[in-house]
């Protein structure tokens, strides 16, 4: 009994060691991560690419070797764990990054905050907010596949917020990795001023290391994890590739920077860092980029590569963010965000994610000045809301860190603050100051959805409401002519995607129907209106009358309307002017042709008439809506559909099969390229011939070929299609069948 009791204590003794070591670990951990860096030690990157070409796995690899994971686990590996990044159980089951995730490492005294971003055209919103608050990027490229469609997206995503960027051409392992070939792409395609800076020893299975070019060293990756790095002399056989690679580095360097320009048309020597700070200042202008190579899966290049982003990607100080002060009666004046970390300015934060967590709304800021400490409050700049924070984390992608204060530059999570994404958060609303909101695409397919069981509605209206708030491209509204629910987004995967979690997450299974496509209405010439709206029914009347002319507006802008007041004199008195606006948008939200939104037109105002008693703005309003189905009327009408850029790749022997679909598909083909056994097809289809292209594709290509899709404009439909619109519009309406058409013939 007496060496039972003692064999018990020291079960617990050892318990309790074993607890306090676990725990102070995790406390150093903590410590070390929780410490505030200076702004130079700071960088806020991206990474982004098309789809499969190894974000993930590269994330991965950079949390790892900076020490944040103990050990690394494949995107769709054998263990069944999945990547660190994808926490979601179903971007594990399918291998795929559905959300942005976000999570901060460190690396040589260097604090980086990193957010992974979905490849997928159809969850571009994700990287879009992403870019909008990150100081720099890393773009990653297949080296098989090179410059791909969803690429080219994240490319003018950058450039829309002008990220400096680092090319990375991963996937040097896999059969047929051409990098020289990714980087002729980068400079044709993307029209960047590129060069490597990095060179691979051997390609393929032969893949066994990196040069570097302005170190002129060759970097071999050696350990059971490619963690211990050996430098070495370059190999003899690569020692005149890499001197003309250099010379062209240099030549390239010297065009973009003026600086290092003058130091080479001196012919005076110049340094390792010389030609480190030419690369630094070019990139940060972005009139220069870097590429770098390596194998995240094979555990090379990843070290080098996050050299990099210390050495060339900017610090939140480097970075010029603005500001927008709101002044009454005028133009919004912009002011320069200060990100010293001094903490006397006032605090501007954006909100640029929103997540349904554990305990409550999880949203995602970006703090561009002052700081914000635990307990303090916050205003919404939009609706003057004031907020306490009660908590406030930091993101190890679905794991929360708590912390007592964030500075400028910093990235971090607030519980319980109710607001939309791109919501500007400051301390002192007398400020008056907002930031630019994040640009969201319109979503370009729709399909009717409806829970399989009428008694998961409850549960259906949850998931649909933290959905839409969530991501602004997935909309969701009831239409009442067809009397069904629909939900819009950016293709059929993102749809089938939140489908599929109504399941798991609220155990509400979903049927969606047929998708619809946003199909638009317009006029195919101007057409003049002159429309008088009299009713007299005793006391007082309602009169107005408008002229002008709704004339289409050029192809380039067939998705906006425009409202032009060109009135002269009072004939139609000023404050009645917003009530024909008013008329002629609601009007715009349904045609009377097919029964689409109007987009492409021109409201032009030109004269009118009022009554000094019986005009009121209700009047003009229905005034405007009278001279709009006057014009349905007179004028002649045509159905815009949207069109995709789409790109099909495949082996060769199945060209003419995928040709002959696209064709089918009335399918404009813009351009063919080819390497290595593969073909490239690039083409323009209407969106309503794409539904149900994949599987297609997939049997006529053995499972091999692939296609990314993305929108590219509104065009006029076929004829066909828009008799078919027209009768369908009418049948709904119950405006008679095709018999009675037939009737109305004879």
């Amino acid at each position: 009994m007496y060496y039972k009791t003692l064999s018990k204590q020291r079960h617990r003794i050892l318990s309790l060691t074993k607890y306090i070591l676990t725990n102070s670990k995790c406390n150093s951990n903590f410590a070390k991560y929780a410490e505030h860096k200076d702004l130079s030690k700071i960088r806020n990157i991206g990474i982004s690419a098309h789809i499969d070409s190894g974000k993930t796995t590269l994330t991965e690899r950079i949390l790892f070797y900076t020490g944040r994971i103990e050990e690394m686990h494949e995107v769709k590996g054998k263990d069944n764990v999945g990547a660190t990044m994808d926490s979601m159980e179903l971007e594990r089951q399918r291998g795929i990054t559905i959300q942005s995730a976000a999570t901060y490492t460190i690396w040589k005294e260097h604090n980086i905050n990193i957010i992974d971003t979905p490849g997928h055209v159809d969850f571009t919103v994700e990287v879009e907010r992403a870019l909008r608050v990150l100081d720099g990027a890393i773009l990653v490229l297949c080296a098989v596949g090179g410059v791909q469609s969803q690429s080219l997206t994240v490319n003018r995503q950058m450039k829309r917020y002008n990220v400096p960027c680092l090319a990375f051409i991963n996937k040097l392992d896999r059969l047929g990795a051409n990098p020289t070939r990714v980087l002729s792409q980068v400079r044709s395609k993307m029209n960047h001023h590129a060069a490597f800076i990095q060179l691979p020893i051997g390609l393929e299975s032969n893949c066994k290391g990196i040069v570097d070019l302005v170190a002129q060293k060759a970097i071999y990756f050696e350990g059971d994890h490619g963690e211990a790095i050996r430098y070495d002399e370059i190999p003899q056989n690569m020692r005149t590739e890499s001197d003309e690679r250099r010379h062209e580095l240099i030549e390239h360097l010297s065009n973009a920077d003026e600086t290092f320009g003058t130091l080479y048309l001196e012919e005076k020597p110049f340094s390792e860092n010389d030609i480190k700070g030419a690369i630094r200042r070019t990139c940060l202008q972005r009139s220069f980029t870097p590429v770098l190579v390596g194998t995240a899966l094979k555990n090379k290049g990843v070290q080098p590569l996050l050299d990099a982003v210390l050495d060339y990607l900017p610090n939140p100080g480097e970075v010029e963010n603005y500001g927008l002060r709101e002044k009454e009666g005028q133009e919004p004046e912009k002011v320069l965000l200060d990100p010293t970390r001094t903490g006397d300015k006032p605090f501007v934060a954006l909100a640029f994610k929103l997540e349904a967590g554990r305990f409550g709304q999880l949203t995602y800021m970006r703090c561009y000045q002052g700081m914000l400490q635990k307990g303090e409050n916050i205003y919404n700049a939009r609706t003057m809301r004031k907020v306490r924070i009660a908590r406030l984390v930091r993101m190890h992608s679905n794991n929360m860190e708590d912390v007592n204060e964030v500075y400028a530059g910093d990235i971090f999570a607030l519980f319980g603050v109710d607001c939309a994404s791109g919501d500007t958060f400051v301390n002192d609303p007398s400020t008056n100051i907002s930031l630019e909101s994040i640009y969201v695409p319109d979503p370009v397919v729709s399909m009717s959805i409806s829970p399989a069981n009428s008694k998961d509605r409850d549960n259906f209206s949850k998931a649909i409401a933290r959905f839409t708030k969530e991501d602004p491209t997935f909309h969701f509204y009831f239409d009442t002519d067809i009397k069904e629910t629909i939900v819009s987004g950016m293709g059929e995967l993102h749809l089938e995607i939140y489908a599929q979690r109504m399941e798991r997450e609220y155990g509400c299974p979903v049927k969606l129907g047929k998708p619809k496509v946003a199909f638009r209405e317009t006029l195919v010439s101007p057409c003049e209106f002159d429309y008088l709206h009299k009713k007299q029914s005793g006391g007082q009347g309602q009169f107005a009358r408008v002229i002008g002319v709704l004339e289409p507006l050029p192809p380039t802008k067939n998705t906006v309307l425009e409202f032009v007041d060109e009135t002269v004199g009072t004939n139609v008195p000023k404050q009645f002017i917003p009530g024909v606006r008013r008329g002629y948008l609601e009007m715009a939200e349904k045609g009377l042709l097919a029964g689409q939104k109007l987009s492409g037109l021109k409201f032009r105002l030109i004269d009118g008439a009022h009554h000094m008693v019986d005009s009121s703005e209700l009047a003009f309003y229905l005034a405007a809506q009278g001279a709009i189905k006057q014009v349905f009327e007179r004028g002649v009408w045509q159905v815009l559909e949207p069109v995709m850029s789409v790109e099909v790749t495949a082996p060769d022997e199945f060209q003419g099969a995928v040709m002959a679909q696209l064709n089918k598909r009335h399918g404009i083909i813009t351009g063919t390229e080819g390497t290595e056994g593969w073909f490239t097809v690039h083409a323009e289809v209407p969106l309503n011939d794409m539904f149900g292209y994949a599987g297609e594709l997939r049997s006529s290509t053995q499972g091999k070929g692939e296609f990314t899709m993305e929108y590219s404009r509104y065009a006029p439909c076929l004829p066909e299609v828009q008799d078919m619109l027209i009768l369908e519009y009418e049948r709904s309406m119950g405006l008679g069948t095709d018999k009675d058409k037939k009737k109305k013939k004879n």
